[in-house]
């Protein structure tokens, strides 16, 4: 058969496959499952349009995706979509935010970073209709403050199947570290998000919720970090994070040691928090590695001597951005 026959059957069935796709997600009479409403947004997602499109093999030969495409479908109250469009800063092209009914947008999930690529956006008014488009592709990492963790844990349940969804939505989500009381009365508290927790190597990934009172009970500082701890050695370090008192709000976290590792002593009040982590890599090891690439290292005799067991405190739902 003729080489540039091969070729343009090729390409052919290539754009049908995406024109297919595209019409699975567009289509009005698409299968859309509800995830979660809210006063601004209700979201959906169309399992059919759930694919991988990359993998990687591990040392012993396994396949494990890499990164997974979907459909996702947004509907807007008027203050959804008026918060969208001022997000967007797409004002002057969509100035009555009543036009706004809905958006669907294209997610490429990487879940080995926990990041969601948006590689296309469409909105739609009322008469499905599509009033703005983008193929910008932003990325996002998604935590506890993400709008996209509905996404993000349905999509990537459709393909390993780790329970991404019941974890996010679980009373024991959150697990309480370490708490202290300086000699001000001032207590300090920190919880860490098990939903984001991935062993990469000997370094545990999570984020951490740190959060300080007066005496009274009244909130002085909130830090939420991202941290990779090294569970051997000791040592963690701040990768990202935000900062909130009562003047400044919401801003950067200034990390004093600009990202580098710091020794965590055995007298500092957080020694306490590295032992329950690292008896929780030790007794949900399949959930710390459950999309893993590459190998762990496994913990040294005297760290499996630590409790196997984290008794967790917190919910959920309790802990989120002004």
């Amino acid at each position: 058969m003729n080489k540039n026959i091969i070729v343009t059957a090729i390409i052919g069935a290539m754009i049908l496959i995406l024109t297919n796709t595209v019409n699975a997600a567009t289509d009005n009479k698409a299968e859309w499952y509800w995830l979660a409403s809210d006063n601004k947004y209700s979201k959906f997602f169309n399992p059919s349009t759930v694919t991988v499109t990359k993998k990687a093999k591990t040392d012993s030969g396994k396949e494990v995706p890499t990164e997974i495409e979907a459909w996702t479908k947004t509907v807007y109250t008027y203050e959804g979509a008026e918060k969208t469009i001022k997000e967007y800063g797409i004002t002057k092209s969509l100035p009555d935010p009543k036009v706004l009914s809905y958006s669907l947008a294209l997610l490429k999930i990487n879940p080995q970073t926990r990041t969601i690529q948006y590689a296309r956006e469409d909105f739609y008014n009322a008469e499905n209709t599509v009033i703005w488009s983008t193929t910008e592709g932003r990325v996002k990492e998604i935590n506890s403050q993400s709008f996209d963790e509905d996404f993000y844990a349905a999509i990537v349940d459709e393909v390993f199947r780790h329970g991404e969804v019941d974890r996010k939505n679980a009373k024991d989500r959150w697990i309480d570290l370490w708490k202290f009381t300086n000699d001000k009365g001032e207590t300090t508290n920190c919880i860490a998000d098990t939903t984001t927790m991935q062993l990469k190597g000997t370094n545990l990934i999570l984020w951490e919720w740190e959060e300080t009172k007066n005496a009274e009970g009244k909130v002085l500082s909130i830090r939420f970090m991202k941290k990779a701890v090294n569970l051997p050695q000791g040592t963690e370090r701040i990768a990202a994070g935000s900062l909130w008192t009562p003047s400044t709000k919401w801003t950067e976290l200034d990390d004093e040691y600009d990202g580098a590792y710091r020794a965590i002593k055995n007298e500092d009040p957080d020694y306490k928090g590295l032992v329950r982590l690292r008896a929780y890599a030790k007794g949900y090891s399949t959930w710390v590695t459950r999309y893993s690439i590459t190998g762990n290292v496994p913990l040294t005799q005297s760290e499996k001597k630590e409790p196997e067991a984290v008794a967790p405190t917190v919910n959920s739902q309790e802990k989120t951005f002004e």
